[in-house]
């Protein structure tokens, strides 16, 4: 075994592949245990609702781009954002991925972005949204 392999458990034989991995594992291997990753359409969500706000929302008297406005959620979210010094001066986020997030994790965000929405007058482009409100 080589590399960072991985595993989702969805089966007897995963459980057992899991087992024998272990069993064989060096000492100090590193083991961890994660919920369910999020979905693709959790993605496609969050993205089309990051959209929306871009267009639409300020904060501060300011624009944000769809990836700004990832970070400054996931912040409000209680996701650890770091800022760190950029080589060409000032600093940029760093964190955790929206990729990484848990489907539970994924559901608060988007929950959490879609109430910031209605309360700042964000009218979403999803239908399934827009019906929501």
């Amino acid at each position: 075994m080589s590399g960072r392999p991985q595993i989702v458990i969805r089966s007897q034989a995963d459980r057992a592949l899991a087992h024998r991995w272990i069993d064989h594992a060096r000492p100090g291997t590193r083991i961890e245990f994660k919920a369910a990753q999020r979905t693709v359409e959790q993605n496609d969500r969050m993205w089309a609702m990051l959209t929306d706000i871009a267009r639409q929302a300020m904060l501060y008297e300011r624009r944000y781009t769809t990836d700004q406005w990832k970070v400054i959620f996931l912040h409000a979210c209680g996701q650890e954002i770091q800022h760190v010094p950029s080589l060409s001066g000032g600093f940029i986020p760093y964190g955790q991925s929206s990729s990484d997030l848990s489907k539970e994790e994924m559901s608060n965000l988007i929950e959490f972005m879609f109430a910031w929405g209605a309360e700042n007058g964000v009218v979403w482009s999803d239908p399934k949204q827009a019906e929501a409100q």
